[in-house]
């Protein structure tokens, strides 16, 4: 029989116990799956004494999980601890120099330091592996670098962020605003400790820049995405847009174009009727576009116990049979600079603003749009107050650069009323 493949896992939270729990329960399937045993020999944790819902009396402890990783007893170190620096970095740093293969749920520290990780790992003839990095138990890692291998692609967007898309989408089925979704998604222990790496869209953003890496060959540039949340979008958007045939995601996108990569994740009008628009509550949806396979829509948990670690043993087992890939889907030292380029792709986008009741105001409004070179596909306006009224605009496809031009000019127009708001729809 083929020697065991010995796991250190470090983090016992949510999903560490839910590995451990895997191991446990389905060991004689895994070791058929992978050729050989799976083993669990040592496991770190802030604390020892904590009650958790799996057996951990057969493994040695180590309370830091820099020891954790130098263990001869271990060769594969599984790291679901969290965080881009501290103890995350510094055991990973550790398992690569001690010859370890690394199987990580740590998108932090990935899109902070995975090129030179990678590099590291790589250099010793190690892995890692990443899978339950971005989107949970969806396999998007591996379908980039293994299913379309073969393809250029030309698009990666998705909804990465289930806590966003939950809050989003129950404001819309409650009629609740924001501020009440947001400490109720607080309440049931959805958002991070803290709440912006969610709702800020840095969290989705990290999984963004772990995508365009491997999906355009360049080095993880997270400091490049840019990033939007969903702070200020309000119980009125979401209905507009409904009216109007959209709903509001925090959509990522990053596509290679001739002027260099774009990087954005921010809120976005989809087609209530496409993939996109129909996703419910804290599922995730990732979407990819090559040049020979065309659309792939991939869907499922983008977070918990079970999808994460799933994800995480999917990873040990391809490192049991032997599977050796490198980290970003081709060795990190040919992995380009990337040039960061806006996202100025042209779009269609939706405006929503408060118009003063005097004659001629929407005239203005056309004008200055017109001057922008911005052409209006739809308009509607609803019923008004003594002394403004809401006006819903579509545009046809136009520059972010001419819609934040022609935002800068609306106030001059005296017409308008409160700030407008402009969110680019992507018609998927």
């Amino acid at each position: 029989m083929a020697d065991p493949l010995r796991l250190g896992i470090a983090g016992l939270g949510t999903v560490g116990t839910g590995i451990v729990r895997i191991v446990q329960s389905h060991a004689a399937l895994l070791e058929r799956r992978a050729g050989r045993p799976i083993v669990i020999s040592a496991v770190s944790a802030r604390s020892r004494t904590k009650n958790r819902p799996v057996d951990l009396s057969d493994y040695a402890w180590e309370d830091d999980p820099v020891a954790l990783a130098r263990r001869a007893d271990v060769d594969v170190f599984v790291e679901v601890m969290g965080g881009s620096e501290g103890p995350a970095k510094a055991a990973t740093e550790a398992a690569i120099a001690s010859g370890k293969d690394v199987v990580t749920a740590n998108k932090a520290l990935l899109a902070h330091h995975g090129q030179a990780l990678a590099e590291a790992a790589e250099a010793k003839g190690h892995v890692i592996r990443f899978e339950a990095a971005v989107a949970g138990g969806i396999p998007v890692i591996k379908a980039l670098t293994e299913g379309l291998a073969g393809n250029e692609i030309r698009r990666v967007m998705g909804v990465m962020n289930g806590t966003c898309n939950y809050i989003l989408t129950r404001m819309e089925s409650a009629g609740l605003p924001y501020e009440t979704v947001f400490e109720e998604a607080r309440q049931l222990g959805y958002l991070e400790a803290d709440p912006n790496l969610d709702v800020g869209g840095v969290d989705a953003g990290h999984k963004l820049s772990l995508l365009a890496a491997i999906a355009f060959g360049t080095k993880v540039s997270f400091d490049a995405v840019e990033l939007e949340g969903i702070g200020r979008i309000s119980i009125d958007d979401i209905r507009r847009a409904a009216d109007m045939g959209y709903k509001i995601k925090l959509l990522g996108v990053a596509q290679m174009t001739g002027r260099g990569l774009e990087q954005s994740m921010s809120p976005c009008l989809v087609p209530a009727d496409s993939p996109l628009g129909q996703l419910q509550g804290g599922t995730n949806m990732v979407v990819l576009e090559g040049d020979s396979v065309g659309q792939i829509v991939m869907r499922g948990a983008g977070a918990g116990e079970g999808p994460t670690a799933s994800a995480i043993l999917g990873d040990v087992i391809d490192i049991a049979r032997g599977t050796r890939l490198s980290t970003f889907g081709q060795p990190a030292a040919t992995l380009a600079e990337p040039v960061a380029a806006k996202a100025t792709s042209p779009a269609p986008h939706y405006l929503r603003m408060e118009l003063a009741d005097k004659p001629g105001a929407l005239a203005k409004v056309a004008t200055v749009l017109g001057d922008e070179g911005i052409s209006i596909d739809r308009m509607r306006q609803y019923g008004h107050a003594d002394t403004s009224a809401p006006v819903l605009i579509v545009t046809h496809k136009c520059t972010r650069e001419a819609i934040a031009h022609a935002l800068s000019r609306l106030p001059a127009t005296g017409v308008i009323v409160g700030e407008p708001v402009a969110i680019r729809i992507e018609n998927v």
